[in-house]
């Protein structure tokens, strides 16, 4: 299997190098489980080493780590990091998935008020933000936020060959998703699938049953499923309620601790003509096809759903604000906005050639009789152009663009 080191996660890189030496700010990288944030803490280590940083002023906490499976409570982690940092210059402390420990937040904020510190700390669970951090920090943290591979750094991991195009490497982002630890070259596809299942199984035992308690997980199980069933379409929680039969509060609770642990995104839609969000439904999408396929025991084969999960989280990759659009009684499938630019539109779909298909997904768009960019996106290698201003581009070539 190729390093993940070998892919530099970039936006993250960038953010923790303008947080460095504001010591009054903590920098929290938060993401999905394997998704590659420890990967990141390390490499700014290493960046941090290379620029001049002694090793005897860096200190990496890893709580998950054997050397740390005696620290229950903040009191034993406030003596691990006073055995460990015992120089009176500036140190650059790092904690990996401190949440484990009861109160972690109260050694934060010790460290902030007793030492000349920079630190850094990762979390898979949004939870944690949600916590006593908040009244510790007083606002003093900035969330760094981590999603799993973009189709540009999957290639950087797994570049194209004379056996696998570029096509062949997108249908395996598909179906194999975009977690680092992945390798779609593995000949045992069963062992893939593995990795996988064994990544979402430990969300759900150490992110989401070890908060919520549930006395059925067979129900939550159930939840999860409904939701990785129904990426890209409307629903609500009682919807899930009703096919379900768990009340419409419960599964409001787990889908809220499945949205916490990063296994899902949740969008609102949005009245384009009202200019107002509308919460009576609400779509959501999953932060890795590969978990969602394996859960479903789906090959992948779904792939306008999987099309637009992946435009969907490319999307806020490049730091867009994403609602569904709602026009009078037609949808489009992303409206969003970026700070210092106005609203775009965005219809995903696998093909325009079928003619039927094309009439349905720039409906949607030529009724929006505003001057913002429109565009579709699909697998067409052969652009076929909509008119009326609005843009066809080949989904690959523009997840490879700057965007």
């Amino acid at each position: 299997m190729i390093s993940e080191n070998k892919v530099l996660r970039e936006d993250c890189l960038r953010t923790l190098r303008s947080g460095k030496d504001v010591t009054n700010t903590v920098k929290i990288i938060t993401g999905a489980r394997r998704c590659g944030k420890s990967t990141a803490m390390r490499q700014y280590i290493d960046e941090l080493k290379r620029n001049g940083i002694s090793s005897d002023r860096i200190f990496l906490f890893d709580i998950e780590s054997k050397e740390y499976e005696d620290v229950k409570d903040f009191r034993d982690l406030n003596a691990a990091v006073a055995s460990k940092i015992t120089i009176k210059d500036r140190v650059y402390v790092f904690f990996d998935e401190p949440q484990k420990v009861d109160g972690w937040e109260r050694t934060i904020n010790s460290l902030m008020v007793d030492y000349d510190a920079d630190i850094y700390i990762t979390g898979s669970n949004a939870y944690l933000l949600s916590s006593e951090l908040a009244t510790y920090m007083s606002g003093r943290y900035i969330e760094i936020k981590m999603l799993p591979l973009s189709f540009k750094e999957y290639l950087e991991l797994h570049p194209p060959n004379e056996k696998k195009n570029i096509d062949v490497r997108f249908a395996e982002y598909m179906q194999y998703g975009s977690l680092p630890i992945i390798d779609p070259d593995t000949e045992d596809k069963e062992f893939v699938n593995g990795q996988i299942e064994g990544v979402y199984n430990t969300v759900l035992v150490k992110d989401v049953l070890k908060r919520l308690k549930p006395k059925d997980v067979v129900h939550l199980e159930n939840v999860s499923r409904y939701l990785y069933s129904n990426i890209g379409n409307l629903t609500n929680a009682f919807n899930i309620s009703k096919s379900s039969g768990i009340t419409p509060t419960t599964v409001g609770s787990y889908i809220k601790a499945l949205e916490d642990a990063y296994l899902f995104y949740k969008v609102y839609r949005y009245d384009v003509k009202g200019k107002r969000i509308l919460k009576s439904s609400e779509k959501y999408y999953a932060s890795d096809t590969g978990i969602r396929n394996v859960v479903l025991g789906d090959p992948g084969s779904d792939t306008g759903r999987l099309l637009e999960n992946i435009v969907f989280l490319e999307l806020i990759r490049r730091g867009y604000k994403v609602t569904v659009g709602s026009y009078k009684d037609l949808e489009i499938d992303f409206t969003v906005k970026r700070s210092g630019s106005g609203t775009e539109y965005f219809q995903v779909t696998e093909s325009l050639i079928n003619t039927n298909s094309a009439e349905r997904e720039i409906r949607s768009l030529d009724s929006v009789k505003d001057h913002c960019r429109k565009t579709v996106l699909s697998l067409d290698k052969i652009l076929k152009s909509p008119g009326n201003g609005i843009r066809h581009l080949n989904v690959i070539d523009w997840l490879l663009s700057e965007g």
